[in-house]
């Protein structure tokens, strides 16, 4: 036993030696003041997680300060528009386009390209395209005359169109706020590795991550997102978050081995599918729903409706009726 017990204290002696030496390292480290002490960030978390009232923070007050320490682990991509949902315009397009596309869009910068938002060449800010309409409505006239604006100006030779920022998808939203104060910019193109164009961010996308939500009177009327069909369904915004939806059918749509591939109804629905589905396509969905695209293009998935299958239908159909009978 001699010659197997011999291995075995040497292996515990030689742990025990680097256990020492470590311990050693911890207490020097500690004594020249290089210890694993708490930081002030540590510090405020851990205040934050107290919800006694000895700390005179309100609710509000609580929540702003944990999206602010929230910023250090965010991303561009975290917070950017996505391609499919950008507004933009040809640097082709004339005056009088483009302000109807400021006017239907409500907004008031948009990314302008050269036949392809792949090809950016800045953006306009409605100001300067108001700006270049009143001037030619002026134009050493006293009087103000919209007759006389050429609304047929492509807007490349109307010197309205601004050098824009870019950004990777992986900068850190603090960086990239950052850097857009300083350079007194507020929107940024978000370009991946090949410089195609993924999103698009705001200095107001970046400031809703620590105050939530900015709505002004420019903004969409809020729509639902998930709403009754009367028919017995739901019809939802493919960006409709996902657990909302299954919050909202209930808990027959059972979507739990999604929700770490998925954040939306419409990524659901394409991963269900495995491709872009077409306008009318039906796609059976957790729990033996039905999820038939009721809108969509050739890149994404638009509104989805969600109905109860056949199967689905008639159970419940029978639950009803066992429920009448035993009554």
């Amino acid at each position: 036993m001699a010659h197997i017990d011999r291995p075995a204290r040497r292996g515990a002696a030689l742990i025990a030696e680097a256990e020492s030496r470590e311990n050693w390292f911890e207490r020097l480290r500690d004594f020249v003041g290089l210890g694993a002490h708490p930081t002030a960030r540590d510090d405020i978390a851990e205040a934050l997680e107290d919800d006694s009232d000895d700390l005179s923070v309100s609710t509000q007050e609580r929540a702003l300060l944990r999206n602010v320490l929230a910023l250090r682990d965010a991303r561009v991509d975290d917070v950017m528009v996505h391609r499919s949902d950008i507004v933009s315009v040809s640097e082709d397009v004339t005056l009088g386009q483009l302000l109807q596309t400021f006017a239907e869009g409500g907004h008031s910068r948009l990314p302008v390209h050269n036949g392809s938002l792949d090809e950016p060449k800045g953006m306009v800010h409605v100001k300067d395209a108001l700006a270049l309409f009143a001037r030619g409505a002026h134009d050493g006239r006293h009087e103000f005359d919209a007759a006389a604006v050429d609304l047929g100006a492509r807007i490349a030779d109307c010197d309205v169109v601004r050098p824009v920022i870019f950004a990777p998808p992986s900068m850190p939203i603090v960086d990239l706020l950052n850097r857009m104060q300083s350079m007194h910019q507020h929107l940024a193109l978000v370009v991946d590795e090949y410089g195609g164009v993924d999103g698009l961010v705001t200095i107001e996308d970046l400031v809703e991550t620590i105050v939530g939500d900015i709505e002004d009177e420019h903004d969409d009327e809020a729509v639902a997102s998930i709403r009754a069909d009367g028919d017995g369904g739901f019809i939802a915004d493919a960006r409709a978050p996902l657990d909302e939806v299954a919050e909202a059918v209930g808990p027959s749509f059972d979507v739990a081995a999604f929700e770490d591939e998925v954040d939306t109804i419409g990524g659901l629905v394409v991963t269900l599918a495995g491709r872009v589905p077409s306008e009318g396509d039906e796609i059976e969905g957790p729990g033996g729903h039905l999820l038939k695209v009721r809108a969509a293009d050739p890149r994404r998935v638009i509104e989805v409706g969600i109905h109860a299958g056949p199967e689905r239908a008639t159970h419940e159909s029978d639950s009803a009726g066992d429920a009448a009978d035993a009554a």
